[in-house]
């Protein structure tokens, strides 16, 4: 169902099942909440407006990046030209109203709903296929890019999850399946240099930093990795709140996840869980000099009239307070699994039939 007041116009789709519920934000399509019923606390807890980005008295008025927000048509910065005709940073999908296609609706032990959004600028439109399954905190999002343009072009979609709030703390544990990996920090024409291996990165001062945990420092603020496996995954698991967060999908639709840290007041304020079809924080004219990084494209091409599909699914478990972190997920046989990393070496299991 779609929910609105009059004192907040920007709506939302309210996704539920028995054991878990997703909202998603139709001022700029961002899943803004994912959390357990019994639990109760939603990870997605970050806001664009909190940045400065939108003013005060305008947070509910129009549409803004919030939680898990869609990059497209590109992931970073603009070129002066594009800032100066109107083309934000990370591109328009969280700066237009997202239309309900079809309300979410049980069928088959699955909910379905359907959304779209259009981009003036970059003439694409997105249309967006969540399921969410019976039972399971388990949910897929399948999203269909259409070219609209006359020509064809090149282009980058890159999922931004981002976690904070109550789930995010000192002991908050990120994991994944990334293996070599840089620095968004060094400068062309060779960020890759130096190259570092999940979950390693280095500062500045030439300083090693283990990215699983954000504590005292940010420094580097994004790390990028490529995925070489077939599925590509990313956990983000806080003890203290007895939850695990996850992504899964398949690293030929998104062979790059990318590793935001940030902190306030010295204590965790935010982290980017994000995967994507680029690995290169920069303006388009840098992704086509550069081309390419460790054998991974840094852009896509799509034509004239053609739609391309990417999908990814979501997942939520309930963790006990001696959580050492995940040492794989994996999706075989209609069923999710999350294998715990160190001595008790736990599994945990969720159905997901024909999550890809």
């Amino acid at each position: 169902m779609v929910n609105a007041s009059d004192s907040q116009p920007v709506m939302n789709m309210r996704m539920k099942n028995q054991v878990a519920e997703l909202i998603v934000d139709l001022g700029g399509g961002s899943i803004s909440g994912f959390q357990l019923i019994e639990n109760g606390l939603n990870p997605l807890q970050w806001d664009s407006a909190g940045e400065g980005f939108v003013p005060d008295e305008e947070r509910n008025q129009r549409p803004r990046s919030m939680g898990h927000f869609l990059c497209l048509d590109r992931w970073g910065s603009v070129s002066d030209a594009e800032k100066a005709n109107g083309m934000p940073c990370h591109g328009e999908a969280t700066t237009v109203m997202w239309d309900v296609l079809q309300q979410p609706v049980s069928k088959n032990g699955v909910v379905e709903a359907r959304l779209s959004a259009n981009l003036p600028l970059a003439d694409l439109s997105v249309e967006r296929k969540i399921l969410m399954y019976d039972n399971s905190a388990v949910v897929s999002v399948v999203e269909s890019i259409a070219n609209n343009n006359p020509i064809g072009r090149i282009y980058n979609i890159v999922q931004h999850p981002t976690i904070g709030g109550l789930f995010l703390d000192e002991d908050t544990i990120v994991d994944a399946n990334g293996t070599r990996g840089f620095m968004q920090d060094r400068p062309m024409p060779n960020p890759e240099v130096p190259e570092v291996r999940w979950p390693e990165a280095i500062k500045l001062d030439g300083t090693k930093v283990d990215v699983r945990n954000l504590r005292d420092d940010q420094e580097p603020g994004v790390v990028s990795y490529i995925v070489d496996d077939e599925y590509g995954w990313i956990t983000a698991s806080s003890p203290n709140s007895g939850l695990l967060m996850g992504y899964i999908w398949l690293s030929s639709d998104y062979p790059w996840m990318n590793l935001w840290r940030n902190l306030r007041e010295g204590k965790p304020y935010a982290r980017g869980l994000e995967f994507g079809t680029s690995g290169l924080h920069r303006p388009g004219r840098d992704l086509v000099a550069k081309g390419r990084i460790f054998d991974r494209a840094l852009y896509r091409y799509i034509d004239v009239s053609e739609t391309q599909s990417f999908t990814y699914a979501m997942f939520l478990v309930e963790i006990p307070k001696d959580f050492e972190g995940v040492d794989s997920v994996s999706y075989k046989d209609g069923k999710l699994t999350v294998v715990e990393a160190g001595s008790n070496n736990r599994s945990f299991e969720r159905s997901a039939a024909n999550l890809f």
